[in-house]
């Protein structure tokens, strides 16, 4: 097989496009690495349909974009696959905004997920184009956001008040905030091999440097709306033996909670990536804990 008898559909005209007739559980040579590759920098998310991967599989074709990362900084990896993070349903609900560990000063650059169980209705990913919604901003908010710097932490109220959830999720909650972590990163980050600026944002930013909490909340929540514009994002719905490889410089995430309880079970295997930098260049900085333990620095 080579590239060229692999077709490459959009799924929206801003973000997503399905790979047809390249097999990520075979033998890729580096071309079809590189067609990838380049297909993931124009479209930011990948779908492959009807794939054959086990976690050996989905560990060897991340690994194909570069060094891989353990499962997660706090959370435990499937048993026997240090790489692998369990994104189960049963073990808490990631329905918020979000892009992968940025928390940390250096993030995945990539992310497979790859379908195990999934619910007969809902519990669809949403992706958003944070390149985009860069692109979306008034000239004026443009400006103002290039300057901008934000505090990344796992240390929040993740989705729920710690009030409003019982005696299991609050352990979860407990275990995710084992080891705090806060980074300092630029609002707008530029791509390291596109160029592109995208607002680097999440639900793990929670304050804007040198500004209170309050103004913080108010201009995150400003935004933030244009990374969730409908225009920007592209709705993956879950079937059997699925995979998505999403880039997680510019994009971010929300896994939809309307499978009314059912089990929903995925399997996350992200690719270690550089430091953030802002586009005047200054890199993101560590402010409390150190993650080398998690992830090198590509």
């Amino acid at each position: 097989m080579t590239a060229i008898s692999t077709d490459v559909r959009k799924i929206t005209g801003r973000i997503g496009a399905e790979i047809i007739g390249l097999d990520p559980a075979g033998d890729l040579d580096a071309s079809q690495v590189a067609f990838l590759a380049d297909a993931l920098h124009e479209h930011k998310a990948l779908v492959f349909r009807n794939t054959e991967l086990d976690d050996e599989g989905q560990q060897r074709f991340a690994a194909r974009f570069g060094e891989l990362t353990k499962a997660h900084p706090t959370v435990p990896a499937v048993d026997g696959a240090p790489a692998i993070l369990p994104v189960d349903s049963e073990l808490g609900r990631a329905n918020h905004w979000h892009t992968d560990v940025t928390f940390v000063l250096n993030p995945p650059k990539a992310s497979t997920l790859r379908s195990l169980v999934v619910p007969p209705y809902g519990g669809e990913t949403l992706i958003a184009n944070a390149a985009a919604a860069y692109r979306d901003l008034p000239e004026p908010l443009r400006a103002f956001a290039d300057t901008l710097r934000a505090v990344h932490t796992n240390d929040y109220d993740y989705v729920r008040p710690p009030e409003t959830v019982d005696d299991q999720e609050q352990a979860r909650r407990a275990q995710f905030v084992s080891r705090k972590y806060r980074t300092l990163h630029p609002v707008v980050r530029v791509h390291p091999v596109t160029g592109e600026r995208g607002l680097f944002l999440g639900g793990f930013a929670q304050r804007i440097e040198g500004l209170s909490v309050s103004e913080s909340r108010d201009l995150l929540r400003l935004l933030q709306s244009y990374v969730t514009r409908p225009e920007n994002i592209v709705r993956v719905a879950w079937e059997p033996n699925q995979l998505v490889l999403f880039d997680n410089r510019i994009t971010q995430h929300y896994a939809i909670d309307n499978y009314d309880g059912l089990p929903r079970r995925l399997n996350r295997v992200t690719v270690a990536g550089d430091v953030p930098a802002g586009i005047d260049g200054r890199p993101s900085e560590s402010l409390e804990g150190d993650a080398s333990h998690y992830t090198p620095v590509a």
